[in-house]
């Protein structure tokens, strides 16, 4: 007798379940007992690991740089609100239902460094730019950088445009419904599908209507692409209220993880997944290891997790830049949202969430097949920029998949968060998203020699 899910495992696959069960058993046990520790004691325990740290560090040094003041600063910073205030921006917030009844934080920049917006929530008469983060992230992704004329909501507010950036359901600034309690798993039963049919049409339609504009540019990182691609090829509709789609470090159809333990285990039955998280929050003791633990030893936590899974070594990303971004790095998502990604990637489709899990990997195939988000379908003009070598992009793959009108820029040398932090985004990354918008919203927008102009405020600012 076969039992279903456990009967089709290899040898190594039994022992990576066994091993990443114990491993959560410990992980699980050990966040209870923080979540129950007072203040004083998980202090104790941030103060000790760093001491240890400058014990054994061999390039620890006494006193602080002006740069790692500001990387300390952006690190410490609580919100969106508290970044944005560092750098001399006043933003505000919104908050949009979705039709199926989640309340999503929407973050805008109306106005240029050190000036405010008279009338809250209404029109500039700007053209409208909107950004959105990818997988367990969220707004604040944009806005912690370690230099003002590498953020590149910044540095589009002083070109003149009004930017919106947008937050996924159940991230910090969005984790509320008007139907279900955010500890209940119905809360948490949402994919890709439900930010396609909802999260990204109804933020831009709340964006649009406050801001009486007919269009807005839709600019994209990683999930944040591949939300915007299947909002786009199931809403025929949307796709007159685009004028541009700029897609950073896109994502569709990943090939997989760089590990191939954890690669072959997920892609063998997506369901472990469910086994080892539940069907709430993925991840969600994240940010309590990030109060235990000193900001450095938390750096290299990360950047080993990213190395063994992605194979990512983020050389373009500096030291200060990770110390400071890598505390805003993770937000909450749901494990069904990672479920659909190795669903994806196993079946090599850019698909809907197939509702029948327990059938992958079932002998003599199945059936029927999950309906294909049908993005030839797609209107709006298409710029995708990607980096050679980022291991989760399919850059061939994705072309045959996309309407002929898509434009590609290659990024010599780039990983995948390094179009976010990357040390030299001012040069490679913004130039190309600012001439892609000029290309393709309203002449208001400016002539190109104000690109050169926006990075002296910068500097005479700073």
């Amino acid at each position: 007798m076969v039992v279903p899910l456990i009967g089709r495992l290899k040898g190594h696959e039994y022992a990576a379940l066994v091993g990443g069960f114990f491993f959560l058993v410990f992980e699980t046990a050990i966040s209870f007992i923080i979540m129950l520790l007072p203040i004083p004691i998980i202090q104790w325990f941030h103060n000790h690991s760093r001491t240890l740290f400058h014990r054994f560090s061999v390039n620890h040094a006494n006193g602080k740089s002006e740069a790692e003041d500001v990387a300390d600063a952006i690190r410490k910073a609580k919100d969106f609100g508290e970044l944005c205030q560092y750098w001399g921006y006043t933003h505000e917030e919104h908050v949009v239902l979705t039709k199926d009844g989640y309340l999503l934080g929407l973050h805008r920049l109306p106005a240029k460094r050190g000036q405010r917006k008279r009338s809250p929530g209404t029109s500039t008469g700007k053209p409208v730019v909107y950004l959105h983060h990818g997988l367990l992230m969220n707004s604040e992704v944009w806005v912690c950088l370690t230099n003002a004329e590498r953020c590149l909501p910044f540095v589009l507010v002083e070109q003149g445009f009004d930017v919106w950036m947008g937050n996924n359901r159940g991230n910090k600034y969005s984790k509320k419904s008007v139907h279900h309690d955010p500890n209940s798993i119905k809360f948490w039963n949402y994919s890709l599908d439900d930010f396609a049919w909802h999260d990204i049409p109804d933020s831009i339609q709340y964006i649009l209507d406050i801001t009486k504009s007919s269009t807005l540019s839709y600019v994209g990182f990683s999930q944040g692409t591949a939300q915007a691609f299947a909002a786009l090829s199931i809403h025929p509709q949307l796709n007159a209220k685009v004028n541009v789609f700029i897609a950073l470090a896109p994502a569709m159809s990943p090939r997989g993880l760089a590990a191939p333990l954890v690669d072959g285990l997920m892609k063998a039955s997506p369901t472990l997944v469910y086994l080892f998280f539940g069907r709430r929050a993925i991840l969600s003791s994240t940010t309590t290891w990030q109060a235990i633990l000193y900001p450095p030893i938390f750096t290299s936590v990360i950047d080993t997790s990213l190395r063994f899974l992605f194979n990512w070594h983020s050389h373009n990303i500096s030291y200060l830049q990770k110390i400071a971004a890598y505390a805003h790095l993770y937000s909450l998502a749901s494990v069904k949202s990672v479920v659909h990604w190795f669903q994806i990637m196993r079946e090599g489709a850019f698909q809907m969430y197939d509702d029948d899990v327990s059938a992958f990997g079932s002998p003599g195939g199945r059936a029927y097949r999950p309906a294909r988000f049908p993005t030839k379908n797609i209107v709006t003009p298409i710029v995708l920029l990607y980096g050679d070598k980022d291991s989760l992009v399919d850059i061939q793959m994705m072309l045959k998949e996309l309407p002929d009108h898509t434009t590609v820029t290659r990024l010599d040398g780039y990983e995948h968060l390094d179009i976010l932090w990357g040390k030299d985004i001012d040069k490679d990354v913004i130039p190309e998203v600012v001439n892609a918008l000029k290309v393709y919203c309203d002449d208001s927008c400016g002539s190109p020699d104000k690109f050169k102009d926006g990075f002296k405020v910068f500097e005479r600012q700073s």
